[in-house]
């Protein structure tokens, strides 16, 4: 059977079990949503892993203090405001009253602290606040109070950040697992209750309406801020790897949102009147290739280094998306293209004819012995299966001994935290992508850290790149914060923390029942079905 065939054909049959069940009556429909998220969701706990899918989740299940809106703007959220006094240097944030756990418990101040905590360690603004601590404690109930060593302006919008992992608020209880160590329940205080009890891993997950939630009276709803007004019963998450599938579930209504339509099939869904496509992420996606710097090869830096010689920014985008240049952007340098810190610095190493057989001799010269690169591709996730594809193609001619292993997304992420050797179970290399407000500054930027094995996996260290980071902290405005973004991105071209791919803008798909579907990222406050 042709691809096109199956697309076309019976939706039904293709899901199989899952979506086989008996019609829902129409009232019910109205107040259920079938999701096809990006991939399985194999992590459930939001503070281990920078997963995206695991971050949509969180934002279901968990809270958090500040939100961001559309503007990029952070207000408060759980948080009833604050208050900065002593020169910067104290901070008090109190909790809206009223908040609740979904066990019934009352939210409190010890379990915000316990959660800032165990998020701080993971998150690139959580590091600087730990930096920057003196101490953290809860005054009572209901407020936190900071007390710095050196002020932090930009305490609010880490707590409201949507950098991955997010500082999603638990009971204090969780919030004390360490933080290697996955949480034992998904109780949090947000819109949703996660539904263990009908968790099918690889299959299905499942949402129900808190109904003792209670949404912020005032503001819009945009982004993570303001008003979580939610309008459905439940939702459930229908994982379906096969693009064609997924494709024809929503064509039947099987299914009513995909997250990450492929660009092969837009053509078909954008035909269909019954179908809307959007693009609900105006900062784009960039790509990026990471390195293990803990273990031969890429420990060495002049090899990475000789394989931005070899990178094709176009040949990734139009794998990933293409060959329609509106969709993509190559000349992408660390800060993503049209925001305020993107320069051109350094990007002459990603232009010209792509020249293998010098960057073999480049690689040599470096110390490349024949090592092998265990080299993880996500076969479940197309636009990270395209970059994997081109990834390995370019390895291999380049001379590198690649073992390319073809696993599920979430066998990427669980596999990617080892430190282990290659030999003994690790890895070499992964590829990915980042929102571009993920990397739209130094601050939030997880490629271009240098904070070894504090930092994103890979574990790069660099001095250089991180007293540049700490200078831009403190620039005073944002002329000095550009000359600081344009030398980072010049040293990072040196010392290749992360190969850059290009930008290009992910569509999504949704039938037109919904309706008031956020920007941003899928949320689903606020979402409305028709019946």
């Amino acid at each position: 059977m042709q691809r096109r065939d199956l697309f076309i054909g019976g939706a039904g049959l293709a899901l199989g079990g899952v979506l086989a069940a008996p019609a829902l009556a129409q009232p019910a429909a109205a107040r259920l949503l079938k999701f096809i998220p990006q991939s399985d969701l194999g992590i459930l706990d939001p503070h281990i892993t920078t997963a995206y899918v695991t971050r949509h989740h969180g934002f279901m299940v968990f809270d958090t203090l500040y939100g961001m809106d559309a503007e990029f703007r952070v207000t408060p959220q759980m948080a009833e405001g604050h208050v900065v006094e002593e020169d910067g240097l104290r901070w008090t944030i109190t909790l809206r009253p009223g908040l609740q756990f979904h066990d019934g418990s009352p939210v409190r101040a010890q379990d915000c602290v316990a959660s800032i905590r165990r998020w701080a360690g993971r998150h690139p603004l959580g590091q600087e606040l730990n930096a920057r601590l003196a101490e953290m404690t809860a005054a009572d109930d209901r407020r936190i109070v900071f007390r710095l060593k050196r002020p932090y302006a930009m305490l609010a919008e880490a707590l409201g950040s949507l950098v991955t992992p997010c500082c999603f608020i638990m009971p204090e209880r969780l919030a004390k697992t360490d933080a290697t160590k996955p949480v034992s329940e998904m109780i949090g205080s947000g819109p949703f209750r996660f539904k263990a009890d009908e968790r099918i891993q690889g299959s299905r997950f499942v949402y129900e309406r808190f109904a003792e939630y209670r949404p912020r009276e005032q503001g819009t709803p945009s982004w993570t801020a303001g008003p979580k007004r939610v309008n459905l019963d439940r939702v459930e998450w229908i994982v379906t790897p096969d693009a064609a599938t997924a494709g024809a579930a929503l064509q039947s209504g099987e299914t009513d949102w995909w997250e990450v339509p492929t660009s092969d099939l837009l053509p078909v869904l954008q035909a269909n009147r019954n179908i809307r496509i959007d693009n609900p992420n105006p900062t784009g996606l960039v790509g990026w290739g990471r390195f293990n710097h803990l273990h031969p090869p890429f420990d060495n830096p002049g090899i990475r280094r000789a394989l931005m010689g070899a990178v094709s920014q176009e040949d990734y985008m139009v794998a990933v998306t293409g060959t329609d240049r509106s969709l993509w952007r190559e000349g992408v340098g660390f800060f993503p293209p049209e925001t305020p810190l993107a320069s051109d610095a350094g990007l002459e190493v990603l232009k010209g004819p792509r020249d293998f057989d010098k960057v073999k001799r480049e690689i040599a010269a470096a110390g490349y012995k024949g090592e092998k690169v265990v080299l993880l591709a996500a076969t479940d996730f197309p636009t990270l299966n395209a970059l994997g594809q081109v990834g390995n193609d370019m390895l291999r001619r380049c001379g590198m001994n690649v073992e390319f292993v073809a696993m599920d997304w979430a066998s990427v992420v669980a596999r990617r935290a080892s430190r282990e050797p290659p030999e003994k179970g690790g890895w070499s290399m992964f590829f990915t992508f980042w929102t571009g407000l993920d990397v739209i500054n130094p601050g939030v930027n997880q490629p271009i850290r240098g904070n070894g094995k504090d930092g994103w996996w890979g574990w790069s260290s660099s001095e250089r790149l991180e007293a540049l980071r700490q200078r831009w902290f403190d620039a005073p405005d944002l002329a000095a914060q550009k000359a600081l973004a344009r030398e980072m991105q010049l040293a990072a071209f040196e010392e290749a923390p992360t190969l850059p791919l290009g930008q290009y803008f992910q569509a999504t798909a949704y039938r037109r029942s919904l309706s008031d579907v956020p920007k941003g990222m899928p949320l689903f406050w606020s979402v409305k079905k028709a019946a």
